[in-house]
């Protein structure tokens, strides 16, 4: 298969979060005759394909889920895109390692090339299984470099932000809607701190040279139980997004500050943020082959799983940021050419 094939093959099996069972089948059955079932491993529903002949050892990563369906048929192609659920989050992505996998050329190169391909990326943190992966490989931590191959706009995106959930609760009383004086809106209540989050500006906090923008965000929102009943419960999910210069305890701090004014708060989950590593030779190599401008990554990724390991971790990979979850999600076809042959180069010409 060409690359675009292989792609529009992915996008073609479904693999919503909690349903990639389908897909960890069908690339692991395409990479077995390559590899054999000593180099294809099957973790739950996550694959870990490589050989460790004792060369330097690179390892790709690749989440095979996507989200809910919005409606979207079958792929297509279009003014050099291709559409479909998981384009470009991530199974561009997806596909590019499968070819380097493939390849000759990289196999027998001067390093281990090993691809880990991971159910339950974007769902809740503790389904993700790239921790049952490391958990069951814990060879993985001699990799000298954790490429991620999230859409980047082909740009290396160094560390990640952090992320904390919190849920934020409101405390009323309730009474009948036509005597509101005998109760206390727990929703109304809310309207002063709520106006002071949407007024909130993003923070740029500078690590390793990278300008990361700190962010708090009210995301959902639930009060009342009837419309003639004062609600004596307000509660709302706070989102916020941290900085790598900060650790989980940390950032609690930092989130303390801002629900000051909330009744309750109790967090939800929580992910570390993950390392710059610009200073990594590897990382060096893939920039000058590249030429790709060394961006923050603005948002949360693997990168922080594996900086918790001490594998240090760069994205970089085909698509674009903006195309993911969203309906009509497409990845330009040049971009999927240029990942591989970026990447191909990386582990050839050494």
């Amino acid at each position: 298969m060409t690359l675009v094939e292989t792609l529009a093959w992915l996008v073609d099996i479904p693999s919503e979060t909690g349903q990639e069972g389908r897909i960890a089948t069908a690339i692991a059955e395409r990479l077995l005759p390559r590899y054999g079932h000593q180099g294809v491993e099957r973790i739950g529903n996550s694959l870990v394909v490589g050989h460790r002949g004792g060369s330097p050892l690179i390892s790709l990563y690749g989440h095979t889920d996507t989200v809910p369906s919005q409606g979207q048929g079958p792929a297509s192609i279009s003014d050099g895109r291709l559409h479909g659920l998981g384009a470009s989050d991530m199974k561009a992505g997806l596909a590019v390692m499968l070819h380097l996998l493939e390849d000759e050329e990289v196999v027998s190169a001067d390093f281990d090339v090993v691809g880990v391909f991971y159910a339950a990326e974007e769902g809740p943190q503790e389904g993700n299984e790239l921790a049952a992966v490391f958990e069951h490989a814990g060879w993985l931590d001699e990799s000298e470099l954790g490429i991620i191959l999230e859409p980047t706009n082909g740009n290396l995106e160094l560390g990640c932000q952090g992320v904390i959930n919190a849920r934020v609760s409101f405390l009323g009383r309730s009474a009948h809607s036509a005597r509101p004086w005998l109760g206390e809106n727990a929703v109304t209540k809310a309207g002063a701190w709520l106006q002071s989050m949407g007024e909130r500006e993003p923070e740029p906090i500078v690590v390793g040279g990278l300008e990361f923008k700190e962010v708090m965000t009210v995301t959902r929102a639930d009060g009342g139980i009837a419309n003639n009943i004062i609600p004596a419960l307000f509660e709302c999910n706070v989102n916020y997004r941290f900085a790598p210069d900060k650790t989980v305890a940390e950032a609690e701090d930092r989130l303390a500050e801002a629900l000051a004014g909330v009744d309750e708060y109790v967090i939800v989950d929580s992910a570390p943020a993950g390392r710059v590593e610009a200073a990594n030779h590897h990382v060096e190599r893939l920039a000058a082959l590249t030429g790709a401008e060394e961006h923050p990554k603005q948002g949360w990724t693997d990168a922080a799983r594996l900086s918790e390991r001490n594998i240090p971790a760069i994205n970089y990979g085909p698509g674009e940021v903006a195309q993911a979850h969203q309906r009509d999600e497409s990845v330009p076809l040049d971009s999927l050419e240029a990942a591989f042959g970026f990447l191909r180069r990386f582990f050839v010409e050494t």
